[in-house]
């Protein structure tokens, strides 16, 4: 049958199939018809309602043929009367399942209910519309499986309340593939962060740090337990602050601001950090600090350095990263550190011929670098 057939304006031949068909085959034929007639054709009000009571009139006593044509033919149509879509989303799965994935006239009333006593797969179903209020989520997050709150926190269109999220991470603490879920959206509630920085480690605290700025204190005090690799995570979670002369100031406070962290995140390339940081060791303003380290000169950076307190072993490293820093030039892509962090690389090992071994092989530690994979000096030979 073609679409042209299909879009013919209704006669009282169709109603009457519909109504008083001889088989179950010819009432759906011409509930189709009549649904595609609702859906396509332009028909006055009083038409509309008419064909929206013989929907009301099949829901009620059709067959299983005849409401299942009716529900996938208006599963996504905004003419579907709402009252006649929450009754077909209460009837068998084969029936309901489309309506609820994707009929817009469901209201979050209907949803919510559904969602407190369905099964699984309706729940399912709800959890994968292109939209979701925070009304839904929240219901889902209380009573939905773990499949249907993992497929509703990657729609970036659904909507999260504080609440509902917290009910998930309650319902499944240990669930990692919640957790990454929820790290992976693009705003995130800071008690929501909180929540899943203390619970979880691995790529998901990894991906949290990458998406979502930590509280400062939060971020240090998961360091005292994660040492060298949270040492990296607090130089990621710099980048991220609002405020980065307080985040420095907490990370002195609590002891973090050492010598080797701010050497490693200049080697890093994040160099906003390391001029905060000198500021707050040597106890000066952001505004001088910055002249200080970016001087072109050898004595503005030796005076901060010295006047920070720093080991006098790793002053080479930090006048090379600064060297290499300005020679580089940055494009903005994600390439950028990693072309620095090489450079910086090469030019410890090019340029520091004639400092102690001891004090080239703790420079390449603070780069993460293993020696064996890049010196090629006779003096490491023996290593």
């Amino acid at each position: 049958m073609g679409v042209n057939t299909l879009r013919v304006n209704l006669t009282e031949n169709d109603i009457r199939s519909l109504v008083k068909g001889d088989t179950d085959e010819d009432k759906a034929l011409a509930c189709y018809r009549l649904c595609r007639h609702i859906d396509t054709a332009q028909i006055t009000d009083e038409e509309r309602h008419f064909a929206e009571e013989i929907l009301r009139l099949v829901v009620k006593g059709a067959a299983e043929r005849v409401r299942r044509a009716l529900a996938i033919t208006l599963k996504s149509s905004p003419n579907l009367p709402s009252d006649v879509a929450a009754v077909l989303a209460k009837d068998i799965e084969a029936i309901a399942l489309p309506v609820l994935e994707f009929s817009p006239t469901l209201t979050d009333a209907d949803l919510v209910e559904i969602l407190e006593a369905a099964e699984p797969v309706r729940q399912i179903a709800i959890s994968r519309r292109e939209e979701l209020s925070s009304k839904v989520t929240d219901a889902i997050c209380e009573h939905g499986v773990s499949v249907a709150i993992n497929n509703a926190l990657h729609n970036i269109k659904a909507e999260f309340s504080e609440n509902g999220l917290s009910k998930a991470i309650e319902r499944f603490p240990t669930a990692s593939d919640i957790a990454m879920a929820m790290a992976e959206r693009p705003i995130l509630p800071l008690i929501i962060a909180e929540k899943i920085a203390t619970k979880f480690s691995g790529q998901v605290f990894d991906k949290l740090v990458e998406r979502h700025a930590l509280p400062p204190q939060l971020a240090i005090d998961i360091a005292n337990d994660t040492r060298e690799r949270a040492s990296l995570d607090l130089i990621a979670q710099a980048s991220m602050q609002a405020d980065l002369r307080r985040y420095v100031q907490q990370l002195n406070l609590n002891g973090k601001l050492t010598p080797s962290f701010v050497l490693r995140a200049l080697c890093q390339g994040e160099v906003r950090l390391v001029e905060y940081a000198m500021a707050e060791l040597a106890g000066i303003e952001h505004s001088k600090a910055w002249l200080l380290v970016h001087d072109g000169g050898t004595l503005g950076l030796r005076a901060i350095f010295d006047r920070a307190h720093m080991p006098s072993n790793i002053y080479p490293a930090f006048r090379a990263a600064i060297d290499v820093l300005h020679e580089t030039e940055f494009d903005g892509s994600m390439d950028d550190k990693a072309r620095f962090r090489k450079r910086m690389i090469e030019r410890v090992l090019t340029r520091f011929q004639s400092i102690p071994d001891e004090d080239v092989r703790y420079l390449l530690d603070k780069l993460d670098v293993p020696i064996e994979d890049v010196v090629q000096d006779s003096r490491f030979a023996a290593a």
